[in-house]
């Protein structure tokens, strides 16, 4: 992944469910080819494929199990997610919390399978936690704030500058993203300037009225003037 970036999970929205979640990416391909930002989607498993066929930006998964080729019906391989077109994972979304030793094993698989690793964390202490497994990025996320009308940079902007000095300090080669509530350019240029090298975000994208001209403000203000 490209940073500084913007990571849009699209969840399972209606929004960017089947070939809505197709449209939604050629929206986001737009904007990087208009403004150069770096933009990825994540999108659900069923959906990798028909994404991943369609556009050029990274297309990632949003969870994996930390199974291998064999009897393990209902789970979702990671191999499976690499040959659907996946680049990347997300792993313990505050909506798919997972064990620390669960999550071990999905990075361990996730690894294995060459796919890049985003693990969320919902407070300084678990990105403690998390960045000492090393991970290619932690996406701090106060669950308190997702998918409100505040973003975390104004809330509770100590989150992200503790976030990024706790990963700084463990794991140097993570880098950190924020999310919950963002919604506007000035919301990551203030992620930017706290330290953030991006952004995780869902419905100001997914469910805005008018995605591209949230994106276009968003990724203006991702790109350095």
């Amino acid at each position: 992944m490209e940073l500084p970036a913007i990571v849009v999970n699209v969840k399972t929205y209606r929004q960017a469910t089947g070939e809505a979640a197709v449209s939604l990416a050629h929206i986001m391909e737009e904007v990087r080819r208009e403004t150069g930002a770096s933009l990825v989607i994540a999108v659900q498993a069923a959906d990798i494929y028909r994404v991943a066929q369609a556009v050029d930006i990274p297309v990632w998964a949003q969870h994996l199990d930390p199974v291998t080729y064999g009897s393990h019906t209902g789970w979702t391989l990671p191999e499976s997610l690499v040959e659907a077109g996946a680049c990347g994972v997300l792993l313990n979304h505050s909506e798919h919390q997972l064990r620390i030793a669960d999550i071990a094993a999905a990075l361990g698989r996730a690894r294995k399978a060459g796919l890049e690793t985003i693990v969320c964390a919902d407070n300084i202490a678990v990105t403690r936690a998390v960045a000492a497994l090393e991970p290619d990025l932690v996406a701090v996320e106060p669950p308190g704030l997702i998918g409100g009308e505040v973003s975390v940079t104004s809330a509770e902007p100590e989150i992200v500058v503790g976030a990024v000095s706790a990963v700084e300090s463990i794991s140097p080669r993570t880098a950190v993203l924020c999310g919950a509530g963002v919604k506007t350019g000035e919301d990551i240029r203030t992620a930017l300037e706290l330290g953030a090298a991006g952004v995780l975000l869902a419905s100001g994208v997914v469910k805005a009225a008018h995605p591209k001209k949230v994106l276009l403000e968003m990724a203006e203000a991702l790109i350095p003037q």
